[in-house]
């Protein structure tokens, strides 16, 4: 293929639907009409020979192509970003040569849904720079931001703390997972079954239920309950059982997409309305003027915003 009769912008439309695995919401994060988004589709699939996504029950699904191209047109375009960012001559950062050591603290939503994806960006544009990942509950946290020993951290609330800078990141909505030979549930999902499925969880089980659960909380204004069978301390380990069970799990959908792929797990519509899950980065003021830590946390933001 002549690279000067592809239009490169097709590359970033095709990111978008591998990443939304959905025609309109991929149009809504590039600011694109739905039938714009349809076209460029059609001129992709054209220049590609290939139809690289298929409709679905469950939304856009990646044929085995699209699944090959995916990785390397999603680094292209980081390194594009990357290029965009670069300093002038005068000035003295270069992030290329860099061999700083950042501690950086996640949740399981970030070590699934960003740091693969961002690790293999930054090995691409700064090799030498050595990220450390620990998992740090909320006071130790803090205090440990404050005082430099952890660069950033991504938290699904918001701190009020007035030495700490805060950055929304994303927005996540809720879907939920039954392995794809559940005998009881097929493409849709009802309340009434929703409700009567054993559910896998994460958080801490109460008498009022799951403790602020978005999912419980929404139930009990119905009027409802589900039924917990299980607890866990993580979205992770949600999928995995969900395989190998008759259960279901509720997760964010950047989370239940990589497991859906992985396992073969269908990802259906929850048949409640939940808010969005937030995410944030959080960062001590102090880190404000040094140059390697805007670099590392602009990064960052940018690649979240293209998840």
């Amino acid at each position: 293929m002549n690279l000067r009769n592809f239009d490169l912008n097709l590359l970033t439309v095709f990111d978008s639907i591998m990443t939304e695995r959905s025609l309109s919401r991929a149009a809504e994060k590039l600011g694109m009409s739905q039938p714009a988004m349809s076209n460029a589709l059609a001129r992709l699939r054209a220049a590609l020979d290939d139809q690289l996504f298929v409709r679905t029950a469950r939304g856009m699904a990646p044929t085995p192509r699209a699944r090959l191209l995916a990785r390397p047109v999603r680094q292209a375009l980081d390194l594009v970003q990357a290029g965009l960012r670069t300093r002038s001559p005068g000035e003295t950062f270069d992030a290329s040569s860099s061999t700083r050591s950042f501690v950086i603290a996640v949740e399981d939503y970030g070590e699934t849904v960003i740091m693969p994806r961002f690790m293999d960006w930054l090995m691409q544009t700064s090799p030498g720079v050595k990220i450390r990942v620990r998992s740090e509950p909320g006071k130790s946290l803090f205090r440990k931001l404050r005082e430099g020993r952890i660069a950033l951290a991504t938290r699904h609330g918001h701190p009020n703390d007035s030495e700490l800078q805060v950055q929304h990141l994303l927005d996540d909505e809720f879907v939920s997972m039954v392995r794809h030979d559940h005998p009881t549930v097929g493409d849709t999902l009802s309340l009434e079954q929703y409700l009567s499925l054993p559910h896998v969880v994460f958080g801490r089980l109460g008498r009022k239920g799951i403790r602020n659960s978005l999912v419980d909380t929404e139930l009990r204004r119905l009027g409802v309950k589900r039924k917990i069978a299980l607890q866990v301390p993580g979205f992770q380990s949600m999928p995995v059982i969900v395989r190998n069970t008759n259960f279901i799990c509720t997760m964010p959908r950047r989370m239940a997409q990589i497991y859906a792929d992985y396992f073969q797990l269908k990802k259906l519509k929850t048949p409640i309305d939940l808010p969005p899950l937030p995410l944030y980065l959080v960062w001590s003021k102090s880190m404000d003027s040094d140059p390697e830590h805007e670099w590392l946390r602009k990064s960052f933001c940018e690649i979240c915003q293209r998840l």
